[in-house]
């Protein structure tokens, strides 16, 4: 497929982002690609570079673990299609990701020549999944909080994340430049979003949108 397309690989594995860079390219001619290795930067490239036609996001990766990354970004940036490029092969996992409105979700075994397949399908707009998964994905709790989490500004983001790692305001507010007040204001704002009333409620709450490690 020859078009000018935008791609971003957002992982935080090297070696999988170098077969994602040669994958795009057998897909696409001529594609820019992009690449951020956290949701953090992330977050800044996006920003920068507006005209993103796809993101192939990993679960996993710095700033976001499971679901709660694809819930941000989902929020923030509801019109870029997202596809999520994952180890897990789980089925509930695969629902939750369509649930959560990415366009596919392309396993990372898959063979080259599979994966060039898929991410010719999802550019040409369509949904692509693995063989025996349904694209009706059923619902699934969680799915009222993922969309309170994609409510969240990216700041709110970021402190929520910072809360969830054990840091303390004063903590939070040296690393992110600001007052503590600013900080204390951030967090007043998480707990009504998510609906919860102090810390623990909130790092709960996110710790339902990520993935157990098997």
């Amino acid at each position: 497929m020859d078009s000018q397309f935008t791609i971003c690989i957002a992982d935080d594995h090297p070696l999988f982002r170098g077969a994602l860079y040669q994958a795009v390219h057998l897909a696409i001619d001529d594609a820019q690609l992009l690449e951020a290795d956290s949701i953090d930067s992330l977050t800044h490239l996006l920003g920068d570079h507006p005209e993103v036609d796809l993101l192939l996001l990993d679960l996993k990766m710095p700033g976001a673990n499971g679901f709660e990354g694809l819930a941000y970004l989902r929020g923030q940036y509801p019109d870029l299609p997202v596809v999520v490029v994952s180890a897990s092969e789980d089925p509930a996992i695969i629902n939750q990701v369509l649930l959560l409105g990415a366009l596919g979700f392309i396993p990372k075994s898959v063979p080259m020549k599979e994966l060039v397949s898929a991410l010719n399908t999802v550019i040409g707009g369509d949904n692509w999944v693995p063989e025996g998964i349904s694209l009706q994905p059923e619902p699934v709790d969680g799915s009222d909080l993922a969309s309170r989490l994609a409510s969240l500004t990216p700041q709110q983001y970021k402190v929520l994340i910072m809360l969830r790692d054990g840091s303390l305001n004063k903590q939070i507010a040296w690393e992110l430049n600001v007052s503590e007040a600013t900080i204390k204001a951030h967090i007043t704002a998480i707990f009504r979003k998510l609906g919860v009333k102090n810390r623990t409620q909130a790092v709960i709450a996110l710790q339902q949108l990520g993935i157990k490690d098997d």
